[in-house]
């Protein structure tokens, strides 16, 4: 249920400067997330990430008398892992390494519509005019984006960098859905660390077991410097932040960070990378976000 407005202005200017940081920060970490796969493997980045982030949230509840979860309270919590943080966050941070960080991001908003229609497959949910709307609004938009990228996809590793990034918004779906319907009552933000903990421990593994991985001593500066931020600001502040915000406002008011975060990364990956702004970019992400946001509604009601 959602959050009243406050009615303390001096709080309520709180939630909504955590919020902004919530929309800058999270539309940051696809820079920070492309420019640390560009200097070693993205599943030891990922899990290098992953370990120490959780290793903070994990610690935390620890110093604070909190409890691991006891036998069937592991099961979402290894599935959650699973959809969220081995496939969903390290898909797309591998995708990344192939394709521009605003594209990634753009794809990453369009989980809603992977939401739908899972949902009117399993459920069999009846869909409104408005939804339908929505997804083909999201569908067209994203067309018009991939336009100027018709030539791209004759790249097998651009080919490779979509598909690891839709397969990361449909995981993402999946998690999404779990967690709505099946995660047990244990605290959730102890949980989101022992997912984080238990993922990392794997893609290290996974990673140093195919030979796809480096020295820890011959990880160069630049994906340290991209490690520290994604931990600092990508996964502490902006989580807490987040916190914050869903806390003191209205759900529908605290989401906006889902269709500002791709603007962010388009922004600064033109600035920082050189990507391209065009019309058909800017067009089509407009188009896409609405289309994105239609849905949203929708899901907001069927999760």
């Amino acid at each position: 249920m959602d959050q009243p407005l406050l009615h303390d202005p001096a709080k309520r200017s709180k939630a909504l400067m955590a919020l902004a940081l919530v929309c800058f920060f999270w539309g940051t970490t696809w820079i920070a997330t492309k420019e640390g796969v560009a200097h070693m493997p993205p599943l030891q980045m990922a899990g290098i990430r992953q370990l120490l982030g959780g290793a903070c949230f994990v610690l935390f509840f620890l110093a604070r008398g909190m409890a691991f979860p006891r036998k069937k309270e592991w099961v979402p919590v290894l599935v959650l892992s699973v959809l969220n943080f081995m496939l969903s966050n390290t898909l797309s941070a591998w995708g990344v390494k192939y394709i521009p960080a605003g594209l990634g991001s753009i794809i990453s908003a369009i989980f809603p519509l992977w939401l739908v229609f899972i949902v009117m497959i399993v459920d069999k949910e009846t869909v409104k005019r408005q939804t339908i709307t929505g997804i083909l609004l999201g569908f067209a938009g994203i067309c018009v984006i991939f336009y100027e990228h018709l030539a791209s996809f004759l790249l097998s590793e651009f080919r490779f960098g979509i598909l690891l990034s839709l397969a990361a918004t449909f995981s993402w779906a999946f998690g999404t859905l779990y967690t709505k319907k099946q995660a047990a009552r244990f605290n959730p933000y102890f949980s989101l660390g022992l997912q984080m903990v238990i993922s990392g421990i794997v893609l290290i593994s996974v990673s140093a077991a195919s030979g796809h991985s480096i020295p820890l001593g011959s990880i160069p500066s630049e994906s340290w410097w991209a490690i520290a931020y994604l931990l600092l600001f990508g996964s502490i502040i902006s989580f807490v932040a987040f916190l914050y915000a869903l806390q003191h406002l209205p759900t529908e008011q605290s989401s906006i960070y889902a269709y500002i975060n791709p603007i962010v990364a388009i922004l600064l990956g033109a600035y920082i990378f050189k990507e391209p702004i065009t019309v058909f970019i800017i067009c089509g992400t407009i188009i896409t976000l609405y289309g994105v946001y239609l849905v949203n509604r929708a899901a907001k009601k069927l999760t």
